[in-house]
């Protein structure tokens, strides 16, 4: 078993994942081996979900459709229509005061020009990925969020829109970032339901952090039948020490 493939069984089996964690690599070469992508996607954030089961290369004109996406990737030689689908998606969502020009300047975006995006499983990449995603509810969250903190010695950014922004985020700093998604993501992705959110790993640091989660998870476990049971006994009655307590979890 590779080193990617036995990492994703680690997240997926401590996180009880129900996708995969996909690998995000930016290149400036095609692999040979890899497929270019042969489909129309309204938004870049669809190669995400796609990516849960087969690994395909992307460049600015699988993008087209996705002027936000293509400027937070900063994708090397965009379609002619780039600019002019960027400027009119802005506009129009200055004007419903979605989002402001000074928000604008301060949306992360890849700081090297990007020729191809190769999106897949975890567990099948081969190549060195730049970013691992997790899609994640709440309970999962919680075991990333602080598993993270111990291994980047600080709380990770939530970042609202745009959500393809949390790849550069994590990408040019090296630390996890939380996506919360946003409503285009929310609208194009059936995975990205109202009770998920996306995680970004810097794949660097993904060892670490599949070993805090894997502790962390265990010990989440541990506790929720702690807590499970002493609200058993206080509901019924009683009054238990944190002895008593522990000796039921015990026995």
């Amino acid at each position: 078993m590779s080193e990617n493939a036995e990492l994703a069984e680690n997240l997926i089996s401590s996180l009880e994942l129900a996708l995969p964690p996909i690998a995000v690599t930016f290149t400036d070469v095609a692999p040979a081996d890899v497929p270019p992508y042969d489909g129309i996607v309204p938004a870049g954030c669809v190669f995400w979900q796609q990516a849960a089961t087969r690994t395909f290369v992307t460049s600015a004109k699988d993008h087209a459709l996705c002027s936000i996406g293509t400027h937070t990737h900063h994708l090397a030689q965009p379609v002619p229509s780039h600019q002019a689908e960027l400027t009119e998606a802005l506009k129009t969502m200055s004007a419903l005061d979605y989002v402001r020009a000074d928000e604008v300047a301060a949306i992360p975006v890849i700081e090297r020009e990007v020729r191809h995006v190769v999106y897949g499983p975890l567990a099948d990449c081969h190549l060195g990925p730049d970013v691992v995603l997790v899609f994640a509810h709440a309970r999962q969250g919680l075991i990333l969020s602080e598993a993270i903190a111990r291994v980047d010695n600080g709380v990770p950014p939530a970042l609202g829109r745009p959500a393809c922004a949390v790849l550069p985020q994590a990408r040019n700093h090296g630390n996890a970032a939380l996506s919360l998604g946003c409503c285009g993501a929310r609208a194009y992705l059936d995975a990205l339901t109202d009770a998920v959110s996306l995680w970004a790993l810097p794949a660097g640091k993904l060892d670490r952090y599949c070993a805090e989660i894997a502790t962390l998870a265990r010990a989440n476990k541990i506790l929720t039948t702690f807590h499970s049971r002493r609200r058993e006994d206080v509901e019924a009655g009683k009054q238990p020490t944190m002895r008593q307590s522990l000796e039921r979890l015990s026995s």
